[in-house]
């Protein structure tokens, strides 16, 4: 992961300079084909620039090819990521609205536990399925164990957030009386329970 970050790293170092690089030829030859004669005679270049016209304006139409293939790379890239975060929107509406008991059970524990992030058995059903619905968003930190087996650290991924409500959840509008504590205490996941116990005799 950390040699493919400085290999993305380097490679936007480079789009950086060549880009820089590419503007500044296309302001040095804009000004050699635009410039009066008469500065062009001042600095001595007039007739290298008449000589060399050719190249110039060649080198010129390249650098603006090269910066105009830049900007439809880049309206391109805004295109598709416009298009994949309106899909994944969909697919997590699509998801909340289908939710079956354990998933919602699953998503009410960050909210019972009043915490932004849970460890998590990574191949049980529910999270596989909020994780591929992109409801939930993996953190890394993961660790196995001979008895749970392998988890991670999950976290209810940003764009899902305004999906998910008390009404979504089923939890209490206000304070939960005793019979609904109770009601949900019931209703959560078994493996849930089962991580807590693995943490508590792995420390």
């Amino acid at each position: 992961m950390k040699r493919l970050k400085l290999e993305v790293l380097k490679e936007g170092k480079f789009k950086a300079a060549a880009l820089q690089l590419t503007l500044w030829v296309l302001l040095i030859t804009t000004l050699l084909l635009f410039m009066p004669k008469s500065l062009l005679a001042l600095l001595h270049l007039e007739s290298w620039v008449d000589t060399n016209a050719h190249y110039i304006g060649l080198t010129l139409l390249l650098a603006l090819a090269y910066i105009g293939a830049l900007a439809v790379n880049l309206l391109l890239d805004e295109a598709i990521s416009r298009l994949s975060e309106r899909r994944i929107n969909e697919m997590i509406e699509e998801k909340v609205r289908l939710l079956d008991p354990a998933e919602r059970a699953l998503l009410r524990e960050f909210f019972l536990q009043g915490a932004s992030v849970l460890t998590l058995p990574q191949n049980e059903t529910p999270v596989q399925a909020l994780l591929k619905a992109h409801i939930l968003e993996s953190l890394g930190n993961e660790r196995h164990y001979a008895i749970q087996g392998p988890t991670a650290e999950y976290k209810i991924a940003m764009a899902a957030r305004k999906h998910l409500n008390r009404k979504v959840l089923r939890l209490p509008s206000g304070e939960p009386s005793q019979e609904e504590l109770q009601h949900l205490i019931k209703a959560r996941p078994q493996f849930i329970n089962g991580i807590a116990q693995v943490r508590k005799h792995a420390a």
